[in-house]
């Protein structure tokens, strides 16, 4: 079964416009982010899934340079995109991850994918966000391409279009659910980038770990944030959206 990531990335964020071209220790928030998936060995094919619109054209050429698939589709309705990127790269297993996550580890995907495929019998969806205790920032989703699809075709409320997965979230009755929980809760530490408090931190993060350590962990951020404690405070006021 072909396992996608697909990973959805625009330049006209709300809060941030343009944070995934932001440079960071001299690259794109987005090129540190494509690298850091392709460390993700269960995975077999990345899709960065952007837009018509003529901004995100430095996201397909970066695309193009990584030498990463794209698709480009609309703005609004990203469950619309997430379907039809599936249905262009084959995938029958699709992991959804959001560009707001530049210090994603692939260890946690990894971790994700392997229980998936171990109890593809079981659930219909698996993810580490609908209880919270993984730093956000870390955030993965696991669907069947036949549960993507259902969703598409039957999810009419522009909330459910925008945000891909709520459909199936709220129906547990329908959908058998399934939540990764980490052994510590590390839900306060904030590690997604929304707004420029965000990207801060997260800039901070880079610079102190990846000259040294590249290929760092969520380990190795934690450990850089609890030497330096205060850091938290850049972005603990940011309250976290939908």
């Amino acid at each position: 079964m072909r396992k996608l990531i697909i990973a959805q990335a625009r330049m006209t964020s709300t809060r941030l416009p343009g944070k995934v071209m932001k440079i960071v220790c001299g690259k794109p928030l987005l090129e540190h982010f494509i690298n850091r998936l392709k460390r993700v060995k269960s995975a077999d094919q990345i899709v960065i899934a952007t837009t018509i619109n003529d901004i995100d054209n430095q996201i397909v050429d970066l695309c193009k340079k990584l030498d990463i698939s794209y698709y480009r589709g609309s703005e609004e309705d990203v469950l619309g995109r997430y379907y039809e990127a599936a249905v262009e790269y084959g995938g029958d297993i699709i992991i959804r991850i959001t560009s707001d996550c530049p210090v994603i580890d692939p260890e946690v995907v990894d971790s994700l994918i392997n229980f998936y495929t171990n109890n593809i019998e079981k659930y219909d969806y698996v993810s580490n966000t609908l209880k919270r205790t993984y730093p956000q920032g870390m955030d993965s989703e696991i669907i069947s391409f036949d549960i993507l699809k259902e969703a598409h075709l039957n999810a009419y409320d522009p909330f459910d279009r925008e945000h891909v997965t709520p459909f199936i979230r709220s129906r547990p009755s329908r959908y058998c659910l399934h939540n990764i929980e980490h052994s510590t809760n590390l839900s306060h530490y904030r590690l997604t980038v929304d707004t420029s408090e965000d990207f801060e931190l997260v800039e901070k993060i880079f610079e102190e770990l990846f000259f040294e350590k590249p290929e760092f962990e969520m380990k190795d951020i934690l450990a850089v944030l609890e030497v330096n404690s205060e850091w938290l405070s850049i972005n603990s006021h940011v309250k976290m959206i939908s």
